[in-house]
C-alpha cells in the first residue's frame, strides 16, 4: 500500500500547492513522498521520485505565478532545498540499511549459531544456523528467554559468568543445552560478546555457538580408552613386581606364624607366661594390620574405577610405592636415596593414578641402570612456592640423547629393547588430567631425571 499512499500524497500536495492561496511552502511536503519512496525503491528510483517532486514544485509555481518573482519564489526555493536535503538523507539512510542487511545476511549464512539477547536474556535475533542446531524456527524463538528455551546447563554459576562478561566484555566456555523439538542433549562451544551503548551501558549480548557434541563424545571415549589402557598397564606392572609383593605379604605372615608358635609355648608353661603371651598377641595384631594394609594397597592399584580426586599427601604415596618396589631395588642392587620435603603441601589427585606414575618412573630408572656399575636412584619431593608439588626420579643409567627428549612421552616410542612405549605416554596423560606436567632432563654425567608437577592445595601445608 505504501506506493499508492505516496502517489496519493504527492497528488494532494500538488493540488494544494497549485490551487490553494496559502502563503506557505506547501511543496516542502514532497519531502515526505521522498522518504516514503526510500522505503520501497532503490537508489535510482528515489532519485527519479525526487526529480519528479522538484518538477511538480516548479510546475505549480509556473501555473500559479508565471515568470514573476516575489515571496512565492522564495517559498519554492525553500521547498526545492527541502526536497534535495531529504533526498540526500534518504539515500544515506538507505545505504546504511543496505549495509546492515548485508551484515545481517552474513550472520544468516554462517555455520555458527548466532543469538542476540537483551540484558534480561530475551532473544532478539536468531539466525538460520540456530534454527538448524536447536530445531526451533525463528518465530518461536524470538521474545523467549534463551536459557529457559534451551534448558542450558552452565559450567559455573550464571551470576559468575555474567559478572565476567560485564567486567571483560567477553566469556567463552562449553554449555550443555537441549534441542527444542526432541530434547536431544547438545554440547556447544559458546562465545559471548557484550554490546554497550554510547554511554558504556550494557544493552545486549551476542552469542555464537558451535556444536561439539560429537567431539566431546570422542574425547570421552578416548579418555575411557586411556583409562582402560592405564589399568592394563598398571596390572602388568604389578605382575612384574610379583616377587616384591609376595615378599611384602610374606613378611607379616611369617611373623604371625612365629609369634603364634611362641604363644603356644608360653601357654604350655606351668604357670603360663601371660605377659609374654600378651606381647606376642599384640605383635600378631600389628603384623595382621601390616598384611591387611599391603593387600589394601594392592587392591587399590588393581581396582578398575574412575579417578577419585581428593587431598593427597605425596610423601606418603611415595613411601607406599617404595615399600612395594623394595625387593626390586635389592634384586637389581640399586641404592635408593630419598629426599622428601617434610613441609610439602597436599595436592588434589587420585592416589592410585599418581602411584602408577611413580612406579613406572622408578621401574624405568631401575631398568636403565641394569648394566651400570654405580646404581643409584634418587627420589625427591619439593614445592614450587607452594603452588605446585614437584616429584623427581633420578637414575644413573644410560640416559637418552637430547634429540630424543621431545619424543620420549609419545605413544609407542621407547628406548628399551622389549618396551612397548606406552608407559610414559600413559604417565603424561595421567599428569595432564591432574592439571600438571611431566618432563625429563638428561643428567650431566650419566642417567636422566624425570619430573612431574601437580597443583598444590592452596592455603594448606603438611
Amino acid at each position: 500500500m505504501l506506493p499508492v499512499v505516496a502517489i496519493a500524497f504527492a497528488i494532494a500536495v500538488f493540488v494544494v500547492d497549485t490551487f490553494s492561496p496559502l502563503g506557505i511552502a506547501v511543496a516542502a511536503l514532497y519531502a515526505v513522498v521522498v522518504l516514503m519512496a526510500g522505503r520501497f525503491l532503490e537508489r535510482r528510483g528515489v532519485l527519479v521520485v525526487a526529480v519528479a517532486c522538484c518538477g511538480l514544485t516548479v510546475l505549480s509555481y509556473a501555473i500559479q505565478h508565471g515568470s514573476t518573482y516575489g515571496p512565492a519564489s522564495v517559498r519554492a526555493a525553500v521547498s526545492l532545498v527541502a526536497i534535495a536535503v531529504t533526498t540526500f538523507l534518504a539515500l544515506k539512510s538507505q545505504a546504511a540499511d543496505v549495509k546492515l542487511r548485508e551484515q545481517a545476511g552474513l550472520l544468516e549464512i554462517t555455520h555458527d549459531a548466532v543469538i542476540v539477547r537483551d540484558m534480561d536474556d530475551v532473544i532478539t535475533f536468531w539466525n538460520r544456523a540456530a534454527e538448524e542446531l536447536y530445531g526451533c524456527p525463528r518465530e518461536k524463538a524470538l521474545g523467549k528467554l534463551s536459557h529457559t528455551l534451551l534448558r542450558t546447563s552452565f559450567p559455573e554459576p550464571l551470576e559468575d559468568i555474567k559478572a565476567t562478561l560485564i567486567a571483560t566484555g567477553r566469556w567463552e566456555g562449553e554449555l550443555t543445552q537441549e534441542r527444542c523439538e526432541d530434547g536431544t542433549e547438545l554440547t556447544v562451544a559458546s562465545r559471548w560478546s557484550l554490546q554497550r551503548d554510547a554511554r558504556g551501558r550494557p544493552v545486549a549480548t551476542l552469542e555464537t555457538s558451535n556444536d561439539v557434541t560429537k567431539r566431546k563424545r570422542a574425547e570421552n571415549a578416548l579418555r575411557r580408552s586411556e583409562a582402560e589402557l592405564a589399568h592394563v598397564t598398571r596390572v602388568m606392572t604389578l605382575g612384574e613386581l610379583t616377587a616384591s609383593i609376595a615378599h611384602e605379604v610374606n613378611q607379616p605372615l611369617a611373623a604371625i606364624v612365629t609369634n603364634g608358635e611362641a604363644t603356644l609355648r608360653w601357654l604350655d608353661l606351668d604357670p603360663p607366661e601371660t605377659d609374654e603371651v600378651r606381647g606376642a598377641l599384640r605383635r600378631i595384631i600389628n603384623d595382621s594390620h601390616r598384611a591387611s594394609e599391603v593387600i589394601k594397597r594392592l587392591r587399590a592399584l588393581t581396582k578398575k574405577a574412575d579417578p577419585d580426586l581428593g587431598p593427597l599427601d605425596m610423601n606418603t604415596a611415595i613411601n607406599d610405592v617404595v615399600t612395594l618396589i623394595q625387593r626390586e631395588l635389592s634384586r637389581h642392587h640399586v641404592r635408593l636415596e630419598l629426599n622428601l620435603d617434610p613441609g610439602l603441601p597436599p595436592t588434589i589427585g587420585d592416589r592410585v593414578e599418581l602411584q602408577q606414575v611413580l612406579i613406572n618412573l622408578i621401574m624405568n630408572g631401575i631398568e636403565a641402570m641394569a648394566t651400570g656399575e654405580e646404581r643409584l636412584l634418587k627420589i625427591r619431593s619439593a614445592t614450587d612456592n607452594h603452588s605446585r608439588v614437584i616429584v623427581s626420579v633420578e637414575d644413573s643409567g644410560t640416559g637418552f640423547e637430547s634429540d630424543q627428549l621431545e619424543h620420549l612421552c609419545q605413544a609407542f616410542v621407547t628406548t628399551k629393547a622389549s618396551g612397548m612405549g606406552m608407559g610414559l605416554s600413559i604417565c603424561r596423560s595421567i599428569i595432564e588430567r591432574h592439571g600438571g606436567e611431566l618432563w625429563a632432563t638428561p643428567n650431566e654425567d650419566s642417567g636422566a631425571t624425570f619430573y612431574f608437577a601437580v597443583p598444590a592445595c592452596q592455603g594448606q601445608s603438611s
